[in-house]
């Protein structure tokens, strides 16, 4: 598991509209860097829903990444109807989610099953977020991290169910703080000659 202090490691994953993402488009602004299940996750898309719906609280200078343990066709298939205004990629085989050390847990599901269970409902009937599909592991959990402008890690939150993500207010202030630093630094100036 990673730990604040840590740099993010780098990667390169498939996004949405087919083209290849790297991790290295991230440089110089704070993100948040959020590790989903599934494609057809009720939680993971309600989440996903959450974040893109609150997009506008947060400063224009924040990047947010969504990594999904899926293949690209299902997350396609699956989350497609978001329409991210962010990169949302396909991480087949959970590579990705390993390097970040991603936990799985049948704890967990049940866990997030019995004790989220209204979320479960308002994701399945309100949202129209059923899980069809499974094209994937079952029993990864979600984790976030909050990363600075220089790439280092200043909060990890590994959920302890499927439904277990940071609180919204924590990445709202989080980005706030960071984006008032960055824009709060000098600017190099070209001199022309």
């Amino acid at each position: 598991m990673l730990q604040p202090g840590q740099p993010v490691i780098s990667f390169s994953l498939p996004s949405m509209d087919g083209s290849v993402w790297n991790s290295d488009t991230m440089a110089g602004n704070p993100c948040l860097l959020a590790f989903f299940r599934f494609a057809s996750c009720p939680f993971c898309n309600l989440r996903l829903h959450q974040l893109i719906s609150r997009l506008d609280e947060l400063p224009k200078d924040f990047a947010i990444v969504a990594v999904f343990e899926s293949s690209l066709s299902d997350l396609q298939k699956y989350a497609e109807r978001h329409d991210s205004p962010f990169p949302v990629l396909a991480d087949e085989g959970g590579v990705v989610h390993g390097y970040y050390g991603i936990r799985h847990s049948w704890k967990g599901v049940l866990k997030g099953l019995v004790f989220r269970f209204p979320t479960l409902l308002k994701a399945m009937f309100g949202k129209g977020y059923f899980p069809l599909t499974i094209g994937g592991r079952m029993d990864t959990m979600p984790a976030e991290f909050l990363v600075n402008s220089a790439g280092i890690i200043e909060k990890s939150y590994y959920g302890r169910d499927e439904g277990d993500h940071l609180d919204f207010d924590q990445i709202r202030d989080f980005a706030f703080e960071h984006c008032k630093m960055l824009n709060e630094q000098p600017r190099d100036t070209l001199v022309s000659g």
